[in-house]
């Protein structure tokens, strides 16, 4: 594995850098003031404003590897790039590289039909438009995809679909123009990862309806958020199938791998935004007569801080690296390996840069939305607990 970053992505990289320095954090405040003015789930200003900014840098869909679209970037050379812009929340979108939308775009780029690419992957690479992913229920433990109750019942030449998801990032975010949507089509039959069908449904179809928003920890991520969304009857035209009926095991575990994997190069620059706010706190503050960066517990966090988040990188790195080389399959144990390990440094991470702040950190705007989002995603993309069972049982076969 070659750990030097390749021209193409330290180019990138340094650019990057620069335009987070010149444009992102000396926009934070104002992106907040822009969500806490009026109606909080319209765009903000800020964010469209600096999405041409990165357009003109050509700092855009950077996130595609293996295709004709983006910046033909491997997720090796990607990771570094995305861990820049996890450093401030809402930063992936200026660049077009924002969950849902980069899985949702990797699903059409390769399970997509050509006239389902032109209708919904265009206006999405293009930034137009934004989506949702349809998979989690709140009447099952959706922990086990095959659990799913929502049905796609063919009817001659349409799909009517029922059921009600719920944490469907993007759901409430009026751009919000395409769902896909994850069902039962034939849920007799003997093989259950054969239950289930992908589906575009558009956001407009006559029986969609967002119930409510989904707060964290008290934060509902407006403008963009997550909703509760109940499908009665919607009817959608069969061409709006991905791939084909039973194939949608088979499309969520391409899409999740691509999309845990983001996850977790986006938290390593969280962790390592939230450890720069420690050192910095601890080095400005006095308590019992020394700053509290020479308390010796202080160095003690930061010293685990700094380990914790580079065992962190290079895990990531090397899924990132089979990934690559001999694709998502072969790499499950790795992906499922950092979708445990990222999120729970991150919480570790940022809750020591929490208590480095004292009373202040539980009110800190940035450290405590980053806790809500490092702990979320020890949930999101899958529990601990099933990407545990699976490295443990492909551990357990190595000896069979």
């Amino acid at each position: 594995m070659e750990f030097e970053h390749s021209a193409k992505t330290q180019e990138l990289r340094e650019k990057l850098i620069a335009f987070m320095e010149e444009h992102v954090y000396p926009n934070e405040r104002r992106f907040h003031e822009e969500v806490a003015e009026g109606d909080r789930w319209q765009p903000t200003a800020v964010v469209e404003e600096l999405k041409e900014k990165a357009k003109a840098q050509g700092l855009w869909n950077l996130f595609l590897p293996e295709s004709e679209y983006g910046a033909g970037l491997t997720n090796v050379e990607y990771a570094p790039l995305c861990e820049i812009m996890g450093r401030v929340q809402w930063a992936p979108e200026v660049f077009n590289c924002s969950a849902p939308d980069t899985g949702n775009m990797e699903t059409l780029v390769r399970y997509g039909s050509e006239e389902q690419k032109k209708e919904w992957l265009e206006p999405l690479l293009e930034g137009k438009i934004r989506s949702c992913f349809g998979m989690t229920e709140p009447a099952v433990a959706s922990s086990d995809a095959t659990n799913i109750e929502s049905s796609i019942i063919r009817d001659g030449d349409e799909y009517v679909i029922n059921g009600r998801k719920w944490w469907s990032s993007g759901a409430n975010d009026p751009r919000c123009k395409i769902f896909i949507f994850m069902g039962k089509s034939d849920p007799d039959n003997e093989n259950r990862h054969k239950q289930q069908s992908m589906i575009l449904v558009p956001r407009d179809t006559p029986g969609v309806t967002v119930q409510r928003h989904l707060p964290v920890f008290g934060f509902d991520d407006a403008p963009h958020g997550h909703g509760e969304v109940s499908f009665e009857n919607v009817r959608v035209p069969a061409s709006n199938m991905l791939l084909g009926e039973g194939r949608g095991f088979e499309i969520a575990q391409g899409r999740l791998g691509p999309g845990r994997i983001h996850h977790c190069m986006r938290l390593i620059g969280l962790a390592e935004r939230a450890l720069e706010l420690m050192c910095k706190r601890t080095m400005s503050r006095v308590a019992f007569g020394k700053p509290v960066s020479e308390q010796t517990v202080t160095q003690e966090r930061i010293a685990e801080a700094r380990i914790m988040i580079d065992q962190a990188r290079l895990l990531t790195m090397k899924a990132a690296h089979m990934m690559d080389t001999v694709g998502n399959k072969v790499a499950k144990a790795e992906i499922a390996m950092i979708k445990v390990a990222a999120p729970n440094m991150a919480c570790k991470v940022i809750d020591w840069a929490i208590q480095a702040h004292g009373g202040g950190g539980v009110a800190h705007e940035f450290l405590a939305h980053a806790y809500a989002n490092a702990r979320t995603l020890r949930i999101a993309d899958g529990p601990d607990e099933v990407h545990r069972n699976q490295i443990a049982k492909l551990e357990l076969k190595k000896h069979k």
